[in-house]
């Protein structure tokens, strides 16, 4: 406590401070407005402290650079915790296209975590989501991930913006995201496409029952049943989801280490 309380060692600890904040701005889970603010600079704080004494500080000094390492370490936090934001949102995207196809587009809610409207189903598959991280200590991995960014960006480096492969990444995680969404929906949607097909033909066949009255019901009956059927393949699609996320922040970090 007394090296920390050193007026030299302040400087390297409110760096670190400012990308484990930045990093809880954006990350999931941690970044929800459920989770008091009191908490996020309190947790942040004791964390930064924790990682004080195992980050290589030595290069670190009070010039006129100081403060373009402050900004580069709020970027590297949020941008780091921004790439896994959008990995995970392919839940409330795969959610939009499923409540599209049920009828329940124009029933969004809004979302007490992050404010937004959000589809219904999307927030279903994302409670799930969020009970699977926690329950394989998910939440554990990613506070691993911001401690091992250092090694990767280290205090005294800047991000080498010039790099095109760090535009081609985030442009080619974007759509991984786009593509695990249609993975998650395409079951669902696929079977209401089948009962569309279906109320087609019957409306064709059987011109006095009108479709549209019986057509909606059904459309969310066979939703229901479909997501209860389909719910394991979910999970295994949830699973692959969170590795592709940690895979996503692994590869971002190493990226703007220069590797």
């Amino acid at each position: 406590m007394l090296e920390l309380v050193n007026i030299n060692s302040l400087p390297v600890f409110l760096l670190i401070m400012v990308r484990v904040l930045a990093f809880f701005v954006t990350m999931p889970l941690f970044s929800y407005r459920t989770v008091p603010l009191q908490f996020k600079i309190g947790f942040s704080f004791f964390l930064a402290m924790i990682m004080f004494y195992t980050v290589d500080s030595s290069g670190i000094m009070i010039d006129e650079m100081f403060i373009f390492l402050i900004v580069k370490e709020a970027l590297v936090g949020v941008l780091i915790g921004l790439i896994a934001f959008i990995i995970v949102s392919a839940l409330q995207i795969a959610g939009g296209f499923i409540d599209f196809q049920m009828g329940f587009a124009i029933a969004n809610v809004m979302d007490p975590q992050t404010g937004a409207q959000s589809p219904l189903t999307g927030q279903y598959f994302n409670f799930i989501a969020l009970l699977f991280l926690l329950a394989v200590d998910g939440h554990h991995l990613i506070i691993d991930g911001i401690f091992n960014s250092y090694d990767f960006i280290p205090l005294d480096t800047f991000i080498p913006f010039g790099n095109t492969s760090i535009a081609d990444f985030v442009i080619t995680t974007f759509n991984n995201m786009f593509l695990i969404a249609f993975q998650i929906s395409i079951p669902i949607v696929g079977c209401l496409f089948l009962v569309d097909v279906a109320l087609g033909i019957i409306a064709r066949t059987v011109p006095q029952m009108n479709v549209f009255v019986v057509g909606l019901p059904l459309k969310i009956l066979v939703s229901f049943v479909a997501i209860l059927v389909f719910l394991p393949l979910y999970i295994t699609l949830v699973q692959s989801l969170f590795s592709s996320m940690f895979e996503a922040m692994h590869t971002l970090m190493q990226l703007f280490g220069g590797a």
